[in-house]
């Protein structure tokens, strides 16, 4: 089987790490791609957006899937540009088409769609440049923190949480009126605060059937203790110790079945990975947010734990016969840890050489932000490396990954040392 990942990132780099120890797999692709990436595969310098490009080297390769890691080609309407040609019927398309992606890509229609299918989440209310003066009156009597959310993709940059109402009205004013965050702010959701814990849970599904696969936690901010600077993401743990198998139930039974038979419901048809991004209150599950992809860094916790093969499961999802497949999962932890440049997430400067890579032999480096130049491994941008160990406890992964992590030197190097500790007191002795 011939196989196409569609990315550059993290997350790509752990899926081609994946498949690649698939027996099913004849050859691999990944397009663009990173320095990571080509140690399994065959870089390809396509754009990720470049959806003719794409289409004409699946063809001319005999690619029978193709695997969409980031967003925007989801919600550009990827895979509906394969279903629209004739010539490209045969190759299947794991992503959802644009029906389906509009869960992440717009936070309207995946607040509708949670009320309408009666999905737990925190009430919101939606403004435009011409309901402004409504939005400034709602802002009023909104209890405080006020969550503002730009409606469209905004590259992870689109959520303000405001401490007060002054705030919070400069910032909607910001959004609609001064595209703070362009065509993405032309909408705005106001949305309830919810204070409780974060935790990440992924599903792939068929559009019919579904797998829960392990879930995880991830570390938004850039500084030691969760301080600082919102990022893309400084490192993740799988599996999360307070989401018991009592807790996760709650999971499926309240957010993932209402999700799964919400979308056949409205004739969405859906083939890929749907992120749940949770919020626990009081010991129970709210949905902030999907994604219709799996996240970043936390794939790269998630993936190696997966025992069964990647590739048996992926072309369930395109055969439609996934409830067929077995998913079987370590029992092990895994932790990953973030390398970024200086300066990340703000300014920061690309081409600082690599080194150290060759000394890290218990856990696995996943490229991010790399590329070869010269001869030589160079960063190329803001997270750069995600180093993964895989342990019998929660301590040894974080150990192992945090040692791993200083193994590697560039320029400018920065990682977290903490990610993954404040998890610790939920470790039963």
């Amino acid at each position: 089987m011939n196989i196409l990942i569609v990315g550059s990132g993290g997350r790509e780099c752990a899926f081609a790490w994946k498949i690649s120890q698939s027996k099913q797999i004849d050859k691999l692709y990944i397009a663009p791609g990173n320095a990571g990436t080509g140690i399994y595969g065959t870089n390809v310098p396509l754009k990720i957006t470049d959806f003719e490009g794409i289409a004409n080297f699946s063809t001319e390769n005999a690619i029978d899937i193709v695997l969409v890691g980031p967003e925007e080609p989801l919600v550009k309407g990827i895979h509906d540009y394969f279903l629209n040609r004739p010539d490209l019927a045969k190759i299947a398309v794991v992503g959802p088409q644009q029906a389906g992606a509009q869960l992440e890509g717009s936070k309207d229609f995946s607040k509708r769609f949670m009320n309408k299918h009666g999905i737990p989440t925190a009430s919101s209310e939606t403004f435009t440049k011409e309901t402004l003066q409504e939005g400034l009156a709602y802002l009023d009597s909104h209890s405080l923190p006020i969550v503002l959310k730009a409606d469209g993709l905004a590259a992870g940059k689109g959520v303000l949480i405001c401490q007060s109402r002054e705030e919070a009205k400069t910032e909607l004013k910001a959004m609609l009126m001064d595209a703070k965050f362009g065509e993405a702010g032309d909408m705005v959701v106001v949305e309830q605060f919810l204070n409780g814990i974060e935790l990440s849970v992924f599903v792939l599904t068929d559009g019919v059937s579904y797998k829960i696969l392990p879930s995880a936690k991830d570390y938004k901010r850039i500084g030691e203790g969760d301080k600082g600077l919102n990022t893309g993401g400084m490192g993740s743990i799988s599996p999360v110790p307070f989401a018991s198998d009592e807790f996760l139930k709650k999971v499926e039974d309240r957010i993932i079945i209402p999700t799964i038979e919400g979308l056949k419901k409205e004739e969405i048809p859906y083939k890929g990975f749907i992120f749940l991004g949770l919020m626990i209150v009081n010991d129970d599950p709210y949905l902030i947010e999907y994604n219709v992809r799996m996240g970043d860094p936390e794939t790269e916790s998630v993936l190696p734990r997966i025992e069964s093969d990647l590739v048996d499961l992926l072309s369930g999802v395109a055969n439609q016969n996934l409830h067929e497949k077995t998913l079987t999962l370590s029992n092990k932890t895994a932790a990953t840890i973030v390398l970024v440049s200086g300066g990340y997430p703000e300014k920061y400067e690309n081409g600082k050489v690599i080194t150290g890579l060759e000394n890290v032999h218990e856990s696995i480096v996943f490229h991010a932000g790399t590329t070869l130049k010269d001869g030589t491994v160079q960063t190329n941008g803001g997270r750069v490396l995600a180093v993964t160990a895989l342990e019998n406890s929660l301590f040894e992964a974080l150990q192992q990954a945090t040692a791993d992590s200083g193994r590697i030197f560039y320029n400018g190097r920065y990682f977290r040392t903490d990610i993954g500790f404040d998890l610790m007191k939920y470790i039963k002795n």
